[in-house]
């Protein structure tokens, strides 16, 4: 007994000096990495990373200008007049949404084989699926926890009401805009039920005797009946499901395809290099869009007790979804390190803070992940314009979040039943929800409908949901990008596989082009005489 009681002490000992000794050669060898750093490694690693420190930069310096110049109350037309290198950038990024998002889906279909595309999807949906209905969850048990709609609902401050939507015109929506009757329209719009009034004439008979009224045997009434319309902004849903199609018939295709899938291939590699050109100028974009905004936000003194609680909820359920669960999830599945993935990413999530728009951050997030993150060109072609129209992980927890604020803001007591509904409605609305600024303020009508809450009380939340609109779309680039890494991992055999057989093909037929390209020149010389004709 004794002698294992001294050998304790001594085996603890030992463990200690083998950590210190093991410290201290590290902070030497620390010491001696950062005395032997040249100047030009230095000036190497700034030029290297020099988008995304102009990018963290811009950002800081707009939010210290725009808090500087809000003392001095600048009118709308000034604020929109500053605002106005911002709005560029938008107007950029966002002419570079439409070709992007088809010859990337194109290519990235149209390069795989028909089994890989279908297991590398069902790992794509797999994830989507997965990652939103956590956010959803996270969004529920926060709001519970934290119950930010305990008190009055006087000291909400009144806003404009939200145009009324069925929940099943919209679904009926989604599905149409899945099929679009026109591809050049589906570039512009996106199909939307509107709603008009019509009177009605209603016989009214009483003891099967016809009622009269002022000598009339009818009454009018008013009901409001759903016509066909559109509004702006580019139909990403249906152009995705018709780039994957088209993607897939190409593929099949084999030889007789290789001149489309050529043609979209350059088009996909003439948008990068213009995304490299406008990337230098994004930073200017992104300092006065962030400004602007600053600058046009309300007295955040004046903001009540319960929306500051929301506010503050929300950030907390963003905050865990993104720095705990998305980078867990990477680790578990790619056995990677998260934080060197999401370095590389920095600029597209700035960019996305800046823009509030997952689909205008599209080219920045195609080049952090193919340069940066060297993730393989035909993964991020297929999972991120899909990501960026149906994965809205940031967008699911924040209508679940606030469906349920509401409830408690107008003491309703909502059960199991209810609370489910809303987690299955938000996760299915957020697929709706297209990637454009505020879109989830729409589709949260269909959230609230669901369980009965008043719509009009969306208003309650409009005053602080254009800065809580951009972290969630920084969430949802963050869940799409982790996708492309966890989906690249997973489907690194076939990729390899794949590779393989392209790899023996093109030795098989080293001379063999599936198609030729005529040229007049060589029918004018197959069309010559010989040498004998002519002397003939």
């Amino acid at each position: 007994m004794t002698q294992s009681n001294g050998e304790n002490p001594q085996r603890g000992r030992g463990g200690l000096h083998q950590i210190r000794a093991g410290i201290q050669s590290r902070s030497l060898l620390a010491k001696k990495r950062v005395e032997n750093i040249k100047k030009d490694e230095v000036k190497g690693f700034f030029m290297r990373n020099a988008f995304v420190i102009l990018t963290i930069a811009a950002v800081i310096i707009g939010i210290i200008l725009g808090f500087s110049l809000r003392p001095y109350k600048l009118s709308y037309r000034e604020v929109k007049y500053f605002s106005f290198p911002g709005e560029l950038l938008m107007r950029m990024l966002q002419l570079l949404v439409l070709p992007l998002l088809v010859s990337s889906l194109i290519t990235g279909i149209a390069s795989l084989d028909r089994r890989a595309s279908g297991r590398m999807g069902m790992r794509a949906v797999i994830y989507y699926t997965t990652t939103t209905v956590i956010a959803v969850f996270i969004g529920i048990v926060m709001v519970l926890i934290i119950h930010p709609g305990k008190g009055s609902k006087d000291e909400f401050t009144k806003q404009p009401q939200i145009e009324q939507v069925s929940p099943a015109d919209a679904f009926l929506d989604l599905i149409r805009n899945m099929f679009p009757p026109n591809l050049v329209e589906a570039c512009t719009k996106q199909f939307k039920t509107h709603y008009v009034k019509r009177v009605i004439h209603v016989t009214v008979t009483v003891n099967d005797t016809t009622f009269l009224q002022n000598g009339s045997q009818q009454i009018a009434q008013e009901e409001m009946i759903p016509v066909p319309g559109s509004v702006n902004g580019i139909n990403a849903l249906g152009l995705v499901v018709f780039s994957l199609c088209f993607g897939l018939i190409i593929g099949n295709m084999k030889e007789k395809g290789q001149p489309l899938k050529d043609f979209f291939d350059c088009l996909n590699e003439a948008i990068m290099r213009l995304v490299a050109v406008i990337m230098w100028y994004a930073p200017v974009g992104i300092l006065f869009l962030i400004a602007g905004k600053i600058m046009e936000m309300d007295d955040i003194s004046a903001m009540g007790g319960q929306l500051a609680m929301y506010t503050v909820t929300v950030i907390c359920g963003l905050l865990i979804h993104a720095i705990v669960v998305l980078p867990t999830l990477y680790f578990i599945i790619t056995r990677k390190n998260p934080l060197v993935f999401i370095a590389g990413l920095l600029q597209a999530l700035v960019t996305a803070l800046g823009t509030s728009s997952s689909s205008a951050t599209l080219p920045i997030t195609f080049k952090c992940l193919e340069e940066n993150n060297k993730v393989d060109k035909r993964v991020t072609r297929f999972v991120l314009p899909v990501g960026a129209t149906i994965n809205m992980d940031g967008t699911a927890l924040y209508e679940a979040l606030a469906a349920i604020f509401i409830a408690q803001v107008n003491d309703y007591d909502l059960n199991f039943g209810q609370i489910l509904t809303i987690s299955i409605t938000a996760t299915a609305a957020s697929i709706g929800a297209a990637g454009i600024p505020q879109a989830g303020l729409v589709t949260m009508i269909i959230v609230l409908t669901s369980v009965g809450l008043p719509t009009d009380d969306i208003s309650l939340i409009i005053a602080v949901d254009w800065f809580l609109d951009r972290l969630r779309t920084t969430t949802n680039v963050l869940g799409d990008s982790i996708g492309a890494g966890i989906v690249e991992h997973l489907s690194r055999h076939e990729l390899r596989r794949n590779d393989l057989e392209l790899g023996n093909k093109m030795v098989e037929q080293p001379e063999k082009k599936p198609y030729h390209l005529i040229s007049q020149e060589n029918e004018y010389e197959n069309e010559r005489p010989t040498p004998d004709e002519t002397k003939m």
